[in-house]
């Protein structure tokens, strides 16, 4: 899968909007340090799949499903979070630990 990575303001902030949809590529959102994220689906016209990671790259959150024109906070800190397609993450769970140091 194609990781397209967002660190700058304006990739954070566009992420998404008026794009088409997801198909074999996610966004990675990396931030500066831990802290809850708040995302929102404006202008986003298809559902995402969303995993939340903490600095040791452990999932701490997952949003399944996020739909269009929606809002969504992460329920713990995170550092990182994975944008995906829809149903791409049925079987992950939290506590499971991400490997990207490639990327």
């Amino acid at each position: 899968m194609k990781v397209i990575r967002c660190e700058s303001f304006f990739s954070k902030a566009k992420g998404l909007m008026f794009s088409k949809k997801l198909k074999d590529s996610c966004l990675l959102f990396i931030f500066d340090k831990e802290r809850k994220i708040s995302l929102h689906m404006f202008f986003v016209f298809f559902p995402i799949d969303v995993i939340f990671l903490n600095e040791k790259k452990e999932i701490v959150d997952i949003k399944r499903n996020f739909m269009p024109f929606t809002l969504y906070t992460s329920k713990k800190p995170a550092k990182y979070v994975l944008e995906m397609p829809v149903n791409s993450i049925k079987k992950i769970n939290k506590g499971k630990k991400v490997n990207f140091s490639k990327l």
